[in-house]
C-alpha cells in the first residue's frame, strides 16, 4: 500500500510517499481502508520536532531521536471496513466508520488496522467522509479541557483562538453545555465563529479581552499562545485557565468518539475545514499548516 513517510524531522520536504506491507487485522482488529484524515497542529509539530523548548528532549525520547519511531504520521481518519478479525463483532466489511488513534498515528496511509474496542465508530450518516475525518482532533482536545474545567450549563467562557480545529469544535460544545460563549479570533475569522454559535465574538487585532472588564468562568486557549497571568484579569474569581500547551497529555476516551457522533447526527457539532489535498500534495498541506493561520481544519484525501 501507499503510504506517507516521515523520513526524519524537518520541513515538509521530509515527506515522502512510499510503498510498504499492508498491515493484516489481529483477532480484534479491523482493516480499514481509509478515505481520509487531517494535517494537525500535532502532526506539524512531530514533523518538524519543534513544540515548546522545554518538551522537545522528552518529545525525542518518546517519539524517536532522528526520526519518527512511527514514520506515518496522523491522528484522525474516515474509512470503510476492508476485513475484521475472526473475533470481531462489532463491525463488518463495508462499514464506513471514523476514528481517533491518537499518538499512535498511522492516518497518512491507504490503510490502517485499529482494535474495535478502541476509538473507532460507524461515520455519522449525514456527514461526508472528509466532514468525518476532521473533526475527532479537535472535538477529544475540547472536551479533555472542559472536563478539567467542570464545565456546566450558565458558566461564561471564552475561547482564545476559536477558528482552529479546537477552538472551532470548543465553542459548539461549549454551546451544547449551555454555556454563554466568547471566541476570540483574527479578523478575517469573525462571521466563522459567528456562524458556529458564539454569542460574542472579539477580534484581538482590535480588542484585548482582558481589558474589556468582562470576567470569565473558563478561559480556554485553544492554541498555546497566551498565559494563566495575561488572563488574570478577564477571570472570574473561581475561574479556570486552561491551554493546550504544557497541561499534559489529552486523556483519550472511547465515550468521546460516541458523544461527539451524537452532536454530529444532530447537528450541534461541524466540522470546520478550510483547505482539502490529494495525498500526493502532502507537503503543500503541511506548508500551509505550518503557518498557523488555518481556519479549522486541513484534509488530506486518501482515495
Amino acid at each position: 500500500m501507499k503510504a506517507i513517510i516521515c523520513t526524519k524531522y524537518g520541513a515538509p520536504e521530509v515527506l515522502e510517499i512510499h510503498e510498504i506491507a499492508q498491515p493484516v487485522p489481529k483477532d480484534n482488529e479491523v482493516l480499514i481502508k481509509i478515505h481520509a484524515t487531517t494535517v494537525t497542529s500535532g502532526d506539524v509539530t512531530i514533523r518538524a520536532a519543534k513544540g515548546p523548548v522545554l518538551y522537545r528532549l522528552p518529545m525525542r525520547i518518546i517519539l524517536g531521536f532522528t526520526r519518527p519511531r512511527q514514520p506515518v504520521l496522523g491522528t484522525e481518519l474516515s474509512g470503510v471496513v476492508e476485513a475484521v478479525g475472526k473475533n470481531v463483532t462489532r463491525y463488518e466489511k463495508g462499514d464506513p466508520v471514523f476514528a481517533f488513534n491518537g499518538m499512535r498515528l498511522g492516518a497518512y496511509a491507504e490503510y490502517i488496522c485499529l482494535p474495535e474496542d478502541g476509538m473507532i465508530s460507524i461515520k455519522p450518516s449525514n456527514v461526508s467522509y472528509e466532514e468525518a475525518a476532521a473533526v475527532l482532533f479537535g472535538g477529544t482536545t475540547a472536551l479533555h479541557f472542559f472536563r478539567k474545567g467542570n464545565i456546566r450549563p450558565g458558566l461564561k467562557v471564552l475561547i482564545f483562538g476559536a477558528s482552529g480545529a479546537s477552538g472551532s469544535s470548543a465553542v459548539q460544545i461549549a454551546k451544547h453545555y449551555g454555556t454563554e460563549v466568547t471566541g476570540v479570533c483574527s479578523t478575517a475569522n469573525v462571521e466563522l465563529v459567528k456562524s458556529l454559535g458564539a454569542d460574542d465574538v472579539m477580534d484581538y487585532k482590535k480588542e484585548d479581552f482582558t481589558e474589556s472588564g468582562k470576567k470569565y468562568d473558563i478561559i480556554f486557549d485553544a492554541v498555546g499562545k497566551i498565559s494563566k497571568s495575561r488572563c488574570k484579569k478577564a477571570l472570574a474569581q473561581d475561574g479556570v485557565f486552561l491551554t493546550v500547551n504544557g497541561q499534559g497529555i489529552v486523556k483519550e476516551r472511547v465515550e468521546d468518539v460516541t458523544f461527539i457522533k451524537k452532536l454530529m447526527e444532530a447537528g450541534e457539532l461541524k466540522a470546520v475545514i478550510d483547505r482539502a489535498y490529494p495525498m500526493e500534495q502532502v507537503r503543500e498541506a503541511h506548508r500551509y499548516v505550518d503557518q498557523r493561520h488555518k481556519k479549522g481544519n486541513v484534509v488530506l484525501k486518501m482515495i
